[in-house]
């Protein structure tokens, strides 16, 4: 018998533990897994691959997004999205993160283009950062925008892997 502990982070503090055999584990979670397969913004699900970048985002979104990163986001992300300290893992004095790269060499490209909008939304501090809500101060086309500046540092392979783990899902 092996047990296999199922963590949801998206319900909270909520563990879920089954204790199955292993071939019938996927049972118990299949629920769950489907009821996250349907999480998503509505806007963000149709997304293609644009025919000049081959990304999702196009070479307008990217040009608006320079203009909204440099009002809004630069100040704390650094010009072209380079962070502001050398190392944005270490905690600042007060206990908070400071605020990391954007350009591909953090940990941004981890996150699906939902958890980069609510990030947005709703701001960092829940998760140890600094980083204001910008959820009502940005227009939706604004935030995918601004998103879309800071990806278009991304190499071809970082960009591949963030879809791989998730990307525009």
């Amino acid at each position: 018998m092996i047990e296999i502990i199922f963590l949801f982070p998206l319900l909270g503090n909520f563990q879920f533990g089954v204790a199955r055999e292993a071939p019938y584990w996927f049972l118990a979670s299949a629920p769950a897994l489907a009821l996250l397969a349907g999480c998503g913004d509505g806007n963000i699900d149709n997304y293609r691959a644009d025919s000049e970048t081959g990304r999702w985002y196009s070479v307008e979104q990217v040009s608006a997004g320079a203009e909204v990163f440099a009002a809004h986001c630069a100040e704390c992300h650094g010009d072209a999205a380079q962070g502001a300290t050398t190392d944005w893992r270490e905690r600042l004095l007060d206990g908070s993160f400071p605020p990391p790269p954007l350009n591909g060499s953090a940990h941004a490209w981890h996150h699906p283009l939902p958890v980069l909008l609510r990030v947005i939304d709703e701001g960092g501090i829940a998760l140890g950062g600094q980083m204001p809500a910008f959820g009502a101060a940005l227009a939706e086309d604004d935030k995918l925008a601004a998103i879309a500046w800071f990806q278009d540092f991304w190499s071809d392979e970082t960009y591949s892997q963030w879809l791989m783990m998730g990307g525009v899902n």
